[in-house]
């Protein structure tokens, strides 16, 4: 049986302009000018103004041509639902264009970023220096290729041998690729090609000077004892290696030496050079500035020659079929021309409301050179009531923009955080617990280092009154292992 429900519904929907906004609200500075670039390739009607050239000659608009059919009903209203003023705007952009610019012309230069070789490309260059035959060669590139980042060979050899027979009909044995293997695994960094962590370590410890005992040593226990070693059973090392505690003491800092991860030693370097900080905060006599990065304020306009179009138009008395599309091609392009500029002034605008706000809320952290005594508990809504915006938008914010300080350059996610209720009553943040207890394990005595239970009571005497699930969370998030695994000889 079939009914018929007569329903009310609210529905909230986004316009193009608010979606455009959302968008390039999440666009970090490193991304901003390629994106800038794509509109500006899309719409003719929009110019960067550092890039126009001021003086050039407008072409009069294209004579129409007099055979068009035109049907003066087809005109209608049409052409009549704009305002040409809309179109025409004062050269006032300079203004928006310069006004967060604020930054010297040395703050300007774009950070270099050194040029070097891959990791692939420097063992490639050290195979070359071996005299192969041809087969040999093909064999050793074929490992290189299958390495992972980290320097790790993880495809078995027989896999590596099918991998030479179906893509480069190379027929080649089991042994061939492990004598290949061998020749790579002599390469630098020390450790590469190696197939697990163990063979990783007694790389690069056979490279070492082998009559050294503390090196013999050293090599025993990963060959041997390596799952003592991890779990840090030192005392059992002890009896059954029959070393004294320092023998043992000397052999495990040679081993703590080593790399285990020879391929990335360089990517941690690679990629804070991609940082590019959104905002700037200086200190001068106990004030701060806040500055945003002249690469979020782009001198933006709408072109004048299509202006000018519109002017033609509103003059011309005549209006056939071809100038009516022209005119609804520049309507349409000179409108979206206007949101784009509309919506990176915006986004400038809720970038600078939003960090002015965090920079006041956190006001004594941010004069104390970040001592996180002094960081407020703060949660996202806390700054969306102060400036009356979404939580999505401060949290689109704060997920993907960065400020920098005098004393480092930060993710502004990082100023947030939950608060913590102390025996007086006082609410702190729970990054100020973490700062004691990174403290207080950095202080232990390694030998006998304190367990998540100590922890716990230390901090209960310091007025936090936190339970001992937590501490380990806490310990977690910092990266900071089990008292175990701390221990140290």
């Amino acid at each position: 049986m079939l009914k018929q429900n007569l329903q009310q519904k609210l529905l909230q929907k986004l316009s193009p302009q608010q979606i455009q906004f959302i968008k390039l609200l999440q666009v970090p500075t490193v991304a901003l000018d390629t994106r800038i670039k794509e509109e500006l390739e899309e719409n003719p009607a929009l110019e960067d103004i550092s890039l126009a050239d001021m003086n050039e000659v407008v072409e009069d608009y294209p004579d129409r041509d007099p055979e068009d059919d035109f049907n003066p009903e087809d005109s209608g209203d049409e052409f009549d639902d704009f305002n040409i003023e809309d179109y025409l705007q004062e050269d006032n952009l300079n203004d928006f264009g310069n006004r967060y610019d604020n930054d010297d012309d040395e703050d300007r230069k774009e950070l270099p970023i050194a040029v070097s070789n891959t990791f692939f490309e420097n063992l490639q260059a050290q195979l070359d220096l071996i005299p192969l035959d041809d087969k040999s060669y093909m064999i050793a590139q074929q490992i290189i290729g299958s390495l992972d980042d980290d320097g790790y060979l993880r495809r078995s050899i027989p896999s590596l041998v099918d991998d030479l027979a179906f893509s480069q009909n190379v027929i080649a044995e089991d042994e061939e690729a492990e004598e290949m293997l061998k020749v790579i695994q002599s390469f630098d960094p020390p450790g590469i090609g190696a197939r697990d962590l163990q063979e990783c370590l007694l790389i690069q410890l056979r490279k070492k000077d082998a009559s050294n005992p503390i090196v013999k040593n050293a090599i025993n226990i990963i060959e041997n004892y390596l799952d003592e070693f991890t779990k840090k059973h030192y005392d059992k090392l002890e009896r059954l290696l029959g070393l004294a505690p320092d023998e043992l003491k000397d052999a495990i800092n040679e081993i703590l030496k080593l790399n285990p991860k020879p391929g990335d030693s360089g990517a941690s370097n690679i990629k804070q050079l991609q940082i590019i900080p959104d905002f700037h905060i200086a200190k001068t006599d106990n004030t701060l500035t806040l500055t945003l990065n002249s690469k979020n304020a782009p001198e933006l306009r709408v072109s004048r020659s299509y202006q000018e179009m519109l002017e033609h138009y509103e003059k011309s008395s005549e209006k056939d079929k071809k100038l009516k599309e022209a005119v609804h091609f520049v309507k349409q392009k000179l409108d979206s021309a206007k949101w784009f500029i509309d919506a990176i002034k915006q986004r400038q605008q809720t970038l600078l409301k939003t960090m002015n706000a965090i920079m006041q809320y956190q006001y004594e952290y941010f004069l104390n050179d970040g001592d996180e005594r002094y960081l407020k508990p703060m949660i996202l809504k806390d700054i969306a009531d102060k400036i009356g915006m979404d939580i999505s938008t401060v949290s689109r914010v704060a997920n993907s923009k960065y400020v920098q300080t005098e004393f480092g350059t930060y993710l502004l996610k990082s100023f947030f955080s939950e608060a913590i209720q102390t025996e007086t009553g006082e609410e702190v943040s729970n990054k100020e617990v973490k700062k004691i207890l990174e403290e207080c394990i950095g202080q232990e005595n390694k030998k006998k280092p304190l367990a998540d239970e100590k922890l716990t009571e230390i901090l209960k005497e310091k007025g936090y009154n936190i339970a001992r699930r937590t501490v380990a969370k806490y310990r977690e998030q910092l990266g900071i292992p089990v008292a175990r695994l701390r221990k140290e000889l």
